[in-house]
């Protein structure tokens, strides 16, 4: 999949592996979940209202749109959430998730 971002800058950060919907990727150390996940693909995750695609909106955590979550269930806001080494993250809600 292409990514709908490119780094450009700071490319010599450290890297900090983490995993979107099984698949291992790489983050740099400070940035967003949302950076993160843009740098390997087109979209954070699907609307929870129809079949559009969300790659977040206003970027300062007001907005909700930017969602994702944790193999554990937990939701977080990834335009306003550093990446941790080691985070399983989701694009869809896990089974059984209740908005």
């Amino acid at each position: 999949m292409v990514a709908r971002l490119t780094r450009l800058s700071e490319i010599d950060r450290a890297s900090v592996p983490f995993a979107v919907d099984g698949q291992d990727v790489t983050g740099l150390a400070g940035d967003t979940i949302m950076i993160a996940m843009l740098a390997h693909r087109q979209t954070l995750r699907s609307s929870e209202f129809g079949p559009e695609k969300r790659a977040g909106f206003c970027l300062m955590g007001a907005c909700q749109d930017c969602w994702v979550w944790t193999e554990e269930g937990s939701r977080l806001r990834a335009c306003s959430t550093t990446v941790e080494p080691g985070m399983r993250l989701l694009s869809q809600p896990p089974e059984g998730w209740i908005w």
